[in-house]
């Protein structure tokens, strides 16, 4: 059983700083991408920002410049760093891993339960 954890969301004022981790756990072989979503309320789910297994990054225009990605393959660790955050920016966030739990079974999405993230004054 593969379950991924977020941890790092909260209450922080315009400007400010946060740092989100997701952390995979159970039985993994191989994690190929990476990557952060947000849901805010009343709105479809977005991507913000993925890694592939080779450390190349994608992110959303509405976050460029400002999050950065990263990943520690031996902890099975995804970050998200947020700089100059927005008012824009509160959503719950998301992990999700593209991963396949032993070497004989099929690349699967697997996905966190989410963390709030709220910017306000």
């Amino acid at each position: 059983q593969v379950q991924l954890v977020e941890s790092g969301g909260g209450l922080v004022q315009p400007g400010g700083s946060l740092r989100l981790s997701c952390a995979a756990s159970g039985n993994i072989f191989s994690i190929n991408s990476m990557g952060w979503y947000r849901q805010a309320s009343g709105k479809e789910r977005e991507l913000v920002a993925t890694i592939t297994s080779g450390g190349n990054t994608n992110y959303a225009d509405s976050v460029k410049g400002r999050f950065t990605i990263s990943r520690d393959n031996a902890k099975n660790t995804m970050y998200l760093q947020m700089n100059s955050l927005k008012p824009e920016d509160t959503a719950v966030y998301y992990c999700s891993f593209t991963l396949k739990p032993y070497y004989n079974t099929r690349l699967g999405d697997y996905w966190g339960q989410g963390t709030q993230v709220t910017v306000s004054k």
